[in-house]
């Protein structure tokens, strides 16, 4: 994979870029219904899995906990622990690099570019994708920095990483 040689700094988005997010996604969803079965009984898990995991292809994350809540009849009350799981889920598997970045990492990092993740979304949510991400060989060489944290401080992101990473901000390349 070919990079502008020139730029220092490579700032990638985590949901998509970095790992697909519907492999987080669907372990959430996987942990949600077997809470739903072990406390309700019905659905049986794996319906709901299937059901979930449907949606999200189909027609995405939006009014997903309400379409299957509709379905499969269980109490409204639920849905603050699916949000809940969304931002702390211990996950049962690790979520692993896309190929093609693990390749980019490395030719980045042969040629001593500065790589780090640069993630918009809940900061408590992307935090804990972070930690379920194996980094591999790059676990203490990526600083993550959470860009809705950084706006709602007043802190404008680019030039945030500029003075970071004591670049021009000309020489950060976005990856997103």
């Amino acid at each position: 994979m070919l990079f502008p040689e020139e730029k220092k700094v490579y700032v990638f988005e985590l949901d998509d870029v970095v790992f697909p997010k519907k492999d987080y996604l669907l372990q959430v969803y996987y942990l949600f219904a077997n809470f739903i079965e072990f406390t309700e009984t019905v659905p049986p898990q794996a319906d709901l899995v299937h059901f979930m995991k449907n949606h999200l292809e189909h027609q995405g994350e939006h009014l997903l906990f309400e379409h299957a809540q509709q379905t499969f009849g269980f109490d409204q009350k639920y849905k603050e622990n699916f949000e809940r799981l969304h931002v702390n889920a211990i996950l049962p598997l690790r979520l692993h690099l896309f190929e093609h970045i693990n390749t980019l990492f490395a030719q980045l990092k042969a040629a001593d570019k500065h790589i780090c993740i640069l993630t918009k979304g809940n900061p408590l949510e992307q935090l804990n994708k972070v930690k379920f991400v194996d980094w591999g060989e790059y676990n203490d060489k990526i600083k993550v920095y959470f860009k809705d944290e950084l706006l709602f401080r007043g802190i404008e992101p680019l030039e945030f990483l500029a003075t970071e990473f004591a670049v021009e901000a000309a020489e950060i390349q976005f990856v997103d």
